[in-house]
């Protein structure tokens, strides 16, 4: 794993899922009392780092958890996560509405992913718009940490992308299962804090 100077051009903080479905007390989740004091924090701790990265002439990229709507419009849902998430109901994570957009404290990214499923990468555009944009690496953020932020992170290592989970800026339902889901990444890629990231951008000169 790579400690180099962070080379802004070439750098994205991807922000996994950070959507008003999921965030918003108005939004799907909120609705069905289904959130968490640590998730409802990293908006605004990942925030000063997105407006640096803007600054600095980097990409910000969001995924968006998606339930594509089928026939007469009711979601495609998979059998885990409506066992999981029996709430879940026709509107919720629909393409281009308000509850399927990157929460407002953090707008507006410069690409944005569809996805289906925990990894942002299965099935989707995400890694051609990467490497059209020319990202060799990644600042990951977003929910949850178990779930879409390690399954990305393992496909982003497997193709040869930088990869810095930022500890303080992931979060899962439990601290508990926050923390060993960080742990458990740390074989894969390196794991810092925002505040140790944004000290290191600052450190360098503007491009």
């Amino acid at each position: 794993m790579s400690h180099a100077p962070i080379p802004m051009e070439r750098t994205a903080l991807l922000i996994c899922d950070l959507q008003n479905d999921f965030l918003h007390p108005d939004g799907a989740y909120g609705r069905a009392g289904q959130s968490a004091p640590e998730i409802a924090a990293v908006p605004a701790t990942v925030r000063p780092l997105a407006e640096l990265i803007r600054a600095r002439g980097g990409f910000i990229v969001s995924t968006h958890f998606t339930l594509v709507p089928g026939k007469g419009g009711e979601p495609m849902i998979s059998p885990h996560l409506r066992e999981l998430r029996p709430f879940l109901k026709r509107g919720d994570f629909l393409p281009g509405d308000w509850g399927h957009a990157l929460v407002d404290e953090l707008q507006p990214a410069d690409l944005t992913v569809e996805k289906v499923a925990y990894s942002a990468f299965y099935m989707t555009r995400l890694e051609w718009v990467l490497r059209k944009a020319g990202i060799e690496r990644l600042l990951v953020s977003g929910i949850v940490t178990n779930g879409g932020v390690a399954s990305t992170v393992r496909d982003a290592h497997v193709r040869d992308f930088s990869v810095t989970v930022l500890s303080d800026a992931c979060a899962a339902f439990s601290p508990a299962v926050h923390r060993t889901a960080i742990d458990a990444l740390k074989p894969v890629c390196r794991v810092a804090a925002v505040a140790e990231i944004l000290a290191e951008i600052s450190a360098e000169l503007p491009a």
